[in-house]
């Protein structure tokens, strides 16, 4: 693979639909030719975490003026780290007083996020690190490793855990290795747990993968849209394949993107749809629920973290074990999981 500079002379970083608590302004951002992985800070850029908002809680004037300030500074401080054109992506990494963001392809998505105060993102990624907990002992695969957010959470809260990464774009782990010290997780930890990471295509059938994994974690896209391959039966039916006796998939489903064909093929308007059966508006969970009838659960994020669909393969968990289970920040968020119904109007 070639990588190369990122010609860009404008950069729109979108509101972050896949859901991090981050929101980004756009902004003309000229990136310079070379990748001195400490770059100057560029002041037209505007960066607008959801903290910032704090401002509204104070009255005075005074006060009002300070905080807008203090927020104005730190909208101004940070610095892009490296710029980049892989074979298979637009590859954009940014640091800010608060976190550490990668993000990919034609739509500058953030594709992971790493705090540096704080453990847990408020989004899809946290919800990742749950799966353990109801899964076979053995190791996890992650489809779609990135820049390893998901795989620094998992094995933080479980450090005797054996993952396996899956990422396509070598360059893209190189940078993840130099910025999000995906290095360290590929150290083997006290308790014996360790990332290894595998390039290629996760769509390429393996005899060698059968049954080896306990759970996989999927979150794979392009271009801000969830990979089509997921949207077919015939894919998470061969990806089954890999799964071990009692394994599940957690999959990152997204957003709505159009809807399911059952709900818009004039069969089922999404006007009639009850607040459960939202599920059928997103084409991957309408597809895993044809591929494992009766053995699909599902969740939504909030609206401030992204509204992401999330998917889980399997009987629906005991929640009240589940939450005594995981870590204390997931306790309740896995409560919110429940078993997807079929439309009965169909």
């Amino acid at each position: 693979m070639r990588g190369c500079a990122l010609p860009l002379t404008k950069l729109a970083l979108p509101p972050l639909h896949l859901g991090n608590g981050v929101k980004v302004k756009s902004f003309p951002f000229p990136i310079a030719a070379n990748h001195s992985p400490k770059p100057q800070p560029k002041p037209s850029l505007f960066l607008c975490t959801h903290q910032s908002k704090t401002i509204a809680h104070f009255s005075s004037s005074s006060h009002s003026v300070n905080a807008q300030q203090q927020e104005n500074d730190e909208e101004e401080n940070f610095q892009v780290l490296t710029a980049i054109r892989s074979d298979y992506n637009d590859i954009l990494i940014l640091d800010t007083p608060k976190s550490r963001m990668l993000l990919l392809d034609s739509s500058h998505c953030v594709h992971s996020i790493l705090y540096k105060e704080q453990k847990w993102t408020g989004s899809y990624w946290d919800e990742f690190a749950s799966l353990p907990a109801i899964v076979p002992k053995g190791p996890i695969a992650i489809l779609g490793l990135g820049g390893g957010t998901a795989a620094h959470l998992m094995l933080d809260s479980w450090p005797s855990l054996q993952l396996d990464g899956w990422e396509i774009d070598q360059i893209l782990i190189d940078k993840a290795r130099d910025y999000f010290g995906l290095s360290n997780l590929e150290k083997t930890t006290e308790d014996g747990g360790i990332l290894k990471v595998h390039i290629g295509d996760v769509f390429i059938p393996s005899e060698d993968l059968h049954g080896r994994y306990a759970g996989i974690v999927v979150d794979l896209f392009s271009d801000g849209e969830v990979l089509p391959q997921l949207q077919e039966v015939s894919t998470w039916l061969e990806l089954h394949k890999r799964l071990m006796t009692n394994g599940r998939f957690m999959v990152n489903c997204g957003a709505i993107d159009g809807g399911g064909s059952s709900a818009m093929d004039g069969s089922v308007g999404p006007e009639v749809l009850s607040s459960d059966e939202s599920w059928l508006l997103n084409p991957a969970l309408e597809a895993l629920s044809k591929a494992f009838p009766g053995q699909l659960s599902w969740k939504r994020m909030p609206k401030e973290n992204g509204e992401n669909f999330m998917a889980l393969t399997g009987p629906l968990p005991d929640l009240e074990s589940w939450s005594a289970s995981v870590p204390s920040a997931l306790s309740l968020s896995v409560k919110d999981w429940r078993h997807c119904k079929q439309v009965s109007r169909i």
